[in-house]
């Protein structure tokens, strides 16, 4: 296909995500809207000035700049409103499915329950057709396993705002996973399976961490697994679905270029892979992009689109019966957006 016929074939086709984080994924419209809200911010006077705000010089200076972004989200109604805003341009991308993070953690200092939140979040999302979301609370490891935990019990009473699962972000070099074992101990027994972010900012060993000390049912990124060549050998065996997010590797320096990426070589080797966008506001990315990159620079093909979607789905935590219906649902649509020629 020719480069505005793949553009258009891939915008066409239904699309999943299973690692997406909803304050790195509000529109920058948005954003700006907020930040004006709140009377402006002196080194963002523009709107350009704001999107060229994100760009990371490593790891370390995107969660500064993660957390800077959050001053602006302060109000139960901001979260509603970007939610809104958010579950708009997933539609927008024909995402018809989405589990996506969120940390209630980090606004406790503003004075924000994580009942409420779920709430104001969930009522935004609501207001959307066309796309289900469902929520994974970030526990984020920078704030350790006491206040993990609790926020674990949080989000166990508020679990009918569409909670479907527990993950564990944050500073991952600084916080191994063995840290959280008895939290994620409970979450099993709260009934919710887990994931972690795992070989992103540190190497094989958190993976295994991720694996062994907290029995995780996904591995967030997974970059990282090739440093270790019985790792690999164990996620293949295993299926532990990788939520791989490329763009953001490269945007973050995880990996110093998408040709070195190694999405291709897990891939090939058998590995569950499937790909996200991480944080689309931060990195500037879509989907969309995301398997446009990969076909343009690692070959992939149309059937090789068609398996990550199709990983997305039987690596999600919906039903096996829901499951079943949106890849049936999927392979239809798959047929009926291939160009006519």
């Amino acid at each position: 296909m020719k480069s505005e016929e793949l553009t258009s074939w891939l915008a066409r086709i239904p699309k999943v995500e299973l690692h997406l984080h909803l304050e790195g994924a509000i529109p920058l419209d948005a954003l700006w809207e907020l930040i004006q809200k709140y009377g402006g911010e002196s080194s963002v006077p523009t709107f350009e000035s704001l999107a060229n705000r994100f760009q990371f010089r490593d790891f370390a200076h995107f969660i500064d700049t993660w957390i800077w972004k959050n001053q602006f989200l302060r109000e139960y109604e901001d979260f509603t409103f970007v939610s809104r805003a958010f579950a708009r341009q997933l539609v927008q991308q024909n995402i018809q499915y989405a589990e996506v993070f969120f940390s209630p953690v980090r606004f406790v200092d503003e004075g924000l329950e994580t009942p409420r939140l779920l709430e104001a979040i969930r009522a935004g999302l609501s207001l959307v057709s066309d796309v289900e979301v469902a929520l994974i609370p970030d526990l984020v490891r920078d704030y350790g396993p006491e206040r993990a935990s609790k926020t674990l019990l949080e989000i166990y009473d508020a679990k009918d705002q569409g909670i479907i699962g527990v993950g564990l972000g944050g500073s991952e070099q600084k916080f191994p996973p063995k840290q959280f074992t008895h939290v994620y101990n409970e979450a099993r027994n709260l009934g919710f399976p887990t994931t972690a972010h795992a070989g992103e900012a540190a190497g094989a060993e958190s993976i295994w961490g991720a694996i062994l000390d907290l029995g995780v049912d996904r591995i967030g990124h997974g970059t990282r697994a090739e440093e270790d060549e019985d790792l690999m050998g164990y996620l293949a065996d295993s299926q532990t679905p990788l939520e791989m997010c490329p763009l953001s590797n490269v945007s973050t320096r995880v990996v110093d270029s998408i040709e070195n990426h190694p999405v291709r070589r897990y891939l090939d080797r058998g590995l569950l892979v499937t790909v996200n966008t991480d944080d689309p506001m931060m990195f500037g990315n879509s989907l969309t992009q995301e398997f446009q990159t990969l076909m343009e620079v690692h070959e992939f093909t149309r059937v090789d689109i068609e398996t990550l979607v199709s990983n997305g789905i039987r690596a999600s935590w919906l039903s096996a019966e829901r499951k079943t219906e949106l890849l049936a649902g999927f392979s239809v649509e798959f047929r009926e957006a291939l160009p006519s020629a």
